[in-house]
């Protein structure tokens, strides 16, 4: 057996240092067409680590290694069954990606840039997957956050039309909604940023507060009393806590109303989308998400007050922003855009289902006894990620094979392009539920999840719990329609391209052929697993029988007929996102600016003219001068002042004196 922390060193190093060679080639051209390979076999390393990780390492396992131990601040990784599984699909995802990166990027500007970040991003998010302390979460966290910039503004130039988001020149009111590259990086990273801080101090208050088993301050994941941390900080001070902690999550998954940031992502290469929304980033908030609920057990705590409130919270915004990208996406003519709403979309539902775990008993069988509200939102998040890679892909060639990146192709487009039009096929029918395919059986039990909190709500009066299973049967109906979309007007009822260059692409066709075989290995396990057989129990229930044969229709119904042309001003409407931009890149940057022009106007000045020119120096101007007019010189002046001085300290020694 390789000694553990060889194998933990090569799992997150090897990225990265393969990445270092091509860095600094960056002025050889020579050396930069050949050294990708290089980082490429990084990240395959890790893909092998990961796998030694799943197969030989036990489960539950801690490693821990000393980093600052006074502060409980160290090294410590877990090989639980999320990070087993997860560490595993972010590996696999990132090389196939890598291998269809080969080519996609091949005569790309700067090489360097880009290899060297992408393998950053593949080794910080096996950070975040496999780390217990939250710390060190954190600084994988942090990476995630320093590499999306680069990738998602790589083209900073912004002198390809063809990487912006948006229509050129298309303005509604005083805002244009058009995105170059540059800025997509600067919104994302002033996005999260903006999300990352409270998640810090939120990290702090638990380091003061997190005591584990024994008594000792510790700020591992799995060694935490959670239920003790809440009940010391009290009903307040728990709201406060996650809901600072929850900041980071929600803005890392671009969850309402941090969500644009995602969309203006999309200015960045295909390769980074694809990563970006299936196995790193902005999987990474729903993933600490449920990994954190796994250790906190909220349904062991409801008599913790507060707990249920951020449960609660939790729960609509997932709701609320499944329902909201999948409306938005169903106006998208833009591939990339529309796959990266339908991405906020998943993304919601798995906030909204690991949320229900609050009001969920676990079940003996599932992961040794784990909720299986949890568990349905990891297999979900596994089946989005290879899904969506696919789909991200088989855009980025659709791209280049068009240089357009509006959805287009008909039939005889996609007679020329059988192997994408194939994996389309694919990647969608297994994605929106369809049955018997493999999000079907994820998807049956998130409806069982949803219509335990609907029964809950009918007992206990919780009127509220009624309303998720409502939006997740829509917001499955809509996003069915959206996806049957890309695939109907890319290959099948879309516009003849202008352009078509078709040669080429067999390390693209490689890439996404790769990914979407996976669903079917995905489908396999649900079926063998012992913690998966609930899945296939679900599946045969009538509700699930029903939503899926409604999503069946929708689906069909929606290749036949992809646009309607009564609804153009409401898809309109939703192509804009409801107008949420004006949020982001009007209203809050013209309050930032009349705040910073009251704090220089009146702040700053304030602030200089009591310190600096008026009033602290004119108290002491006048007391200077009071001082000056005692400095006579004269003895019989000072010899008033000093008979002045014992005569008040005698009075007030009498008038003392007589008190006592």
């Amino acid at each position: 057996m390789i000694d553990d922390r060889i194998v933990f060193l090569l799992l997150f190093l090897a990225p990265v240092v393969s990445s270092i060679p091509i860095a600094l080639a960056y002025k050889s051209k020579g050396w930069t067409e050949k050294l990708p390979y290089l980082s490429v076999f990084g990240i395959f390393i890790s893909v092998l680590m990961s796998l030694y990780i799943f197969f030989v390492f036990p489960e539950n396992q801690q490693y821990a290694y000393d980093w600052i131990p006074d502060l409980g601040i160290n090294i410590v990784l877990i090989t639980d069954y999320l990070s087993r599984y997860m560490g595993v699909i972010t590996a696999v995802i990132a090389f196939f990606i890598a291998i269809y990166g080969l080519e996609y990027m091949r005569g790309d500007y700067r090489p360097s840039w880009y290899w060297f970040f992408f393998n950053l991003f593949t080794a910080s998010m096996l950070l975040v997957v496999y780390s217990d302390n939250l710390f060190l979460l954190f600084v994988g966290w942090e990476g995630l956050g320093a590499a999306s910039w680069g990738l998602i503004g790589h083209w900073f130039r912004d002198d390809d039309e063809i990487a912006y988001v948006g229509v050129p020149k298309r303005k509604v009111g005083p805002l244009e909604l058009s995105w170059p590259p540059s800025f997509g990086g600067w919104r994302a990273i002033s996005t999260i940023r903006f999300g990352d801080v409270p998640m810090f101090f939120a990290i702090a208050a638990i380091w003061v507060f997190a005591v584990d088993k024994t008594g000792k301050s510790t700020l591992n994941i799995s060694q935490i009393e959670w239920g003790t941390l809440f009940t010391t900080i009290g009903a307040a001070g728990t709201v406060i806590l996650l809901t600072l902690f929850l900041m980071g999550l929600l803005t890392k998954s671009a969850q309402v109303p941090f969500s644009e940031w995602l969309m203006t992502a999309m200015t960045g290469p295909t390769t980074v989308s694809a990563l970006l929304h299936s196995a790193t980033m902005v999987a990474a908030g729903a993933f600490v998400f449920i990994k954190v609920s796994w250790y906190i057990r909220p349904w062991e705590l409801h008599h913790v007050p507060g707990l249920e409130i951020v449960y609660t919270f939790a729960l609509f915004i997932g709701l609320i922003s499944g329902l909201y990208g999948a409306l938005a996406a169903s106006g998208m003519l833009e591939r990339k855009v529309l796959l990266a709403a339908s991405t906020m979309s998943s993304l919601g539902l798995m906030f909204a289902a690991a949320a229900a775990s609050f009001w969920i008993q676990p079940e003996p069988k599932v992961a040794a006894g784990m909720n299986v509200a949890l568990l349905v939102a990891f297999w979900y998040m596994a089946v989005h990620a290879f899904a969506k890679a696919s789909l991200f892909l088989v855009s980025g060639h659709l791209i280049h094979a068009t240089h357009s990146r509006f959805l287009c192709g008909g039939i005889e487009f996609a007679k020329r392009m059988k192997t994408p039009f194939i994996v389309t096929i694919i990647a969608t029918a297994f994605l929106v539920g369809i049955p018997p395919l493999t999000a079907y059986w994820v998807k049956s039990m998130m409806d069982e999840v949803k219509l335990h909190l609907f029964h809950h709500a009918m007992e206990t009066g919780a009127i509220h719990l009624a309303i998720p299973i409502i939006l997740l049967i829509l917001t499955s109906l809509v996003y069915s329609a959206i996806l049957a979309k890309f695939l109907s007007l890319n290959f099948i009822k879309g516009e003849k391209p202008e352009h078509e260059h078709l040669e080429g692409g067999g390390l693209m066709k490689l890439g996404y052929v790769l990914m979407a075989s996976v669903l079917f290995v995905l489908t396999y396990h649900i079926f063998v697993l012992e913690e998966t057989e609930g899945f296939v129990h679900a599946g045969g229930e009538i509700l699930s029988i029903g939503v899926g044969g409604a999503i069946f229709i929708v689906y069909i119904a929606a290749i036949f007929k992809p646009r309607i042309t009564a609804l153009s001003k409401l898809g309109t409407f939703f192509n804009d996102r409801m107008y949420l931009p004006f949020v982001n890149d009007y209203i809050l940057p013209k309050t930032g600016f009349f705040v910073s022009h009251l704090v220089q106007d009146y702040g700053n000045r304030g602030i200089d003219g009591f310190f600096n020119t008026k009033v602290m120096p004119g108290l002491f101007d006048r007391i200077s001068k009071g001082i000056r007019t005692i400095q006579t010189g004269y003895l019989k002046t000072y010899i008033q002042i000093v008979l002045g001085l014992v005569m008040i300290s005698l009075i007030l020694a009498s008038i003392g004196g007589m008190w006592i």
